[in-house]
C-alpha cells in the first residue's frame, strides 16, 4: 500500500510500499470515477498539487479535498485509488484489487466525494441544511 502525504509547501509525497504493522493511520477516499481522473503518472509529474490548474483534470479536486480533510482530521496520510496505484504495473494493480476491501476497512476515516451534491449551508442545525437530501438521493 502506497500512501500520499502533504509536504509543508503544499506538495505531495508518497510513502514507500507499506505492509502490515508498518501502515500508519490514514484516510481513504470513496468516489465515482469520472473521465478526468488524476493518475499515479500525473502526480509524479506535478509534485505541488496547489500549483496544478484544477481545470486540467477534474480528479485533482478530489485529491486536494482529501488532502485538506485529512489534515483537518489530524491524519498525515491518505489514499486515493486513482493515484496511489501504478496501474501500469499489473502485479501492483492485482495486489491492490485483492487488498482494497481491507484498506477501506482499516482506514481511520473514509471520505465520500459526491461532486453532484451541494451542501452550502452556514448552519448545519437549520431546517435549510436538509436541502442536500434530494440531490443526495439522485447522486451517482
Amino acid at each position: 500500500m502506497r500512501l500520499l502525504y502533504t509536504i509543508g509547501d503544499g506538495g505531495l509525497g508518497w510513502t514507500e510500499d507499506l505492509v502490515g504493522d508498518k501502515i500508519p493511520s490514514y484516510a481513504i477516499l470513496s468516489h465515482t470515477w469520472g473521465g478526468q481522473e488524476a493518475t499515479f503518472k500525473d502526480l509524479r509529474n506535478h509534485s505541488n498539487i496547489e500549483e496544478v490548474d484544477a481545470k486540467v483534470k477534474e480528479g485533482y479536486r478530489k485529491i486536494f479535498f482529501c488532502a485538506q480533510q485529512a489534515k483537518r482530521d489530524s491524519l498525515d496520510y491518505f489514499w486515493v485509488d486513482t493515484c496511489c496505484i501504478d496501474k501500469t504495473n499489473s502485479q501492483e494493480l492485482q495486489e491492490a484489487i485483492n487488498s482494497m476491501f481491507r484498506w477501506y476497512q482499516n482506514a481511520k476515516k473514509c471520505y465520500v466525494y459526491l461532486p453532484d451534491v451541494e451542501c452550502n449551508t452556514p448552519n448545519a442545525e437549520s431546517e435549510s441544511s436538509w436541502r442536500w437530501k434530494p440531490t443526495f438521493r439522485k447522486s451517482k
